[in-house]
């Protein structure tokens, strides 16, 4: 579990995962340890796939999901990992005929919101005269 802690620590920084487990109740708090373990020690650490490819195929999967708070975690994380905006833009283009407009339409608002907060892109309101809706 302490090398998925090290690893979930690079990713997402020390302090949000810190907090994952100081708000953890006693209900929680195993689902927070077999993630360290399962999810970050045994999975993320596997030679197989860089983490840039694990975080576009993470994002791809929580778009189809819609699980908006853990895709916004890991736009973060995507980033973090060597994503570029343009990395994210092509991958989330890639889920509308696979997941649907819906699903694609959402995660690249929920993108957008991230990576503006994090100074990479500005809102787009459109091209100079044009028409939006």
């Amino acid at each position: 579990m302490a090398e998925g802690l090290a690893v979930r620590r690079e990713v997402f920084g020390t302090e949000l995962v810190d907090q994952n487990y100081t708000r953890a109740s006693a209900f929680g708090r195993p689902a927070q340890d077999w993630i360290a373990g399962a999810v970050w020690a045994d999975v993320w650490t596997r030679d197989g796939l860089d983490r840039r490819t694990r975080s576009l195929v993470t994002l791809a999967m929580l778009t189809a999901l819609n699980r908006p708070t853990e895709f916004e975690s890991h736009v973060r994380a995507a980033v973090t990992n060597g994503c570029t905006v343009a990395d994210i833009q092509e991958l989330l283009l890639h889920t509308a005929p696979y997941c649907g407009a819906p699903a694609a339409l959402q995660a690249f608002r929920q993108a957008e919101r991230v990576l503006s907060e994090r100074a990479l892109t500005e809102p787009d309101r459109g091209a100079p005269g044009s028409a939006t809706s």
